[in-house]
């Protein structure tokens, strides 16, 4: 059931760059991941809980209201939408892009959360075009000055997906299996940063040990190999699929030493830490996004158990 102070807490949470995943006013594991990363990281007991010294100090860095209220522009629902998209890889090829099916889907992932969220949100008249006044989730930022290196498209993605600029500089990340986190520290060794992840599954383990991260593909093509995948169905052949935000690696591609492993975006936000992944360390494209400007060629990655 929908919680607005459940909503709040994930709305501070997800601006102070420890994720609650999709920000959907529930409780749940990814949550509680949020939760207690923010308490490590403010000296408070780790229990993942909303006790009240963890409301205290969110309350203290609460900033603007949890709930923003924007009125839709042209630019904004402009699209290309496809729709529903082919389950097929050969049939996915076909198309121009992996884009958002819908305006719905796309103003969810804009804004870290879901559509059931936003319809829960706005009143069941509402309806999605050009001068539309909704209720968002308020993780809007106008922090925009992104690296000059990175392609403009790239720059494009990560406005759409309110990812802002000066992110804090990863020294190596913390991928643990356990606890589905992916954990980014500074060279004191101080967590300033964590995601939920999935992070494989009894055919494709965590490859547990120590990496780094070579580069980045951003609006990655993804070049889908049947014989790379234990659940390929027969008959399957080799197809390489456009960009967009619902390809199988989302919006971005950190690439490991660790051959075909890579940290990477998804299509299905609501499904981090829930599902199981190809091995590789999956999140939702705004995190991917995030971490996409923590880290440089050559950022540690230890994988734990």
């Amino acid at each position: 059931m929908f919680d607005a102070k459940i909503m709040q807490a994930q709305v501070i949470l997800d601006r102070l760059g420890f994720s609650p995943g999709v920000i959907d006013g529930k409780q749940g594991f990814t949550l509680k991941l949020a939760l207690s990363g923010f308490q490590q990281m403010h000296g408070l007991p780790t229990t993942g809980v909303l006790d009240p010294a963890t409301t205290a100090d969110l309350a203290k860095l609460a900033g603007p209201p949890p709930e923003l209220e924007i009125t839709l522009a042209h630019g904004d629902i402009v699209g290309p939408y496809v729709g529903p998209l082919p389950k097929r890889e050969d049939d996915q090829a076909k198309l121009a892009t992996l884009g958002y099916a819908s305006i719905l889907e796309m103003l969810a992932e804009r804004y870290h959360t879901t559509p059931v969220t936003l319809v829960a949100l706005n009143s069941p008249s509402t309806r999605l075009g050009e001068g539309a006044k909704i209720k968002v989730p308020n993780v809007a930022t106008a922090a925009h000055d992104y690296p000059a290196a990175l392609p403009d498209g790239y720059k494009q993605t990560l406005s759409g997906l309110n990812v802002a600029s000066g992110q804090p500089q990863a020294d190596h990340l913390v991928v643990s299996k356990s606890k589905r986190s992916l954990s980014v520290y500074d060279g004191n060794n101080k967590l300033v940063a964590q995601f939920p992840v999935t992070t494989g599954s009894q055919h494709d383990p965590l490859p547990i040990g120590h990496w780094k991260v070579l580069g980045a593909s951003y609006n990655p093509e993804f070049h889908f190999n049947p014989k790379l995948f234990w659940d390929a169905k027969k008959g399957e052949k080799k197809a390489t699929l456009p960009p967009g935000p619902n390809g199988p690696v989302g919006i971005v591609w950190l690439d490991l030493s660790k051959p075909h492993y890579g940290i990477h975006g998804t299509p299905e936000p609501q499904n981090i830490g829930r599902t199981q992944s190809h091995g590789c360390i999956r999140m939702t494209n705004w995190d991917a996004a995030r971490v996409s400007l923590m880290v440089k060629a050559g950022t540690p990655a230890i994988f734990e158990k």
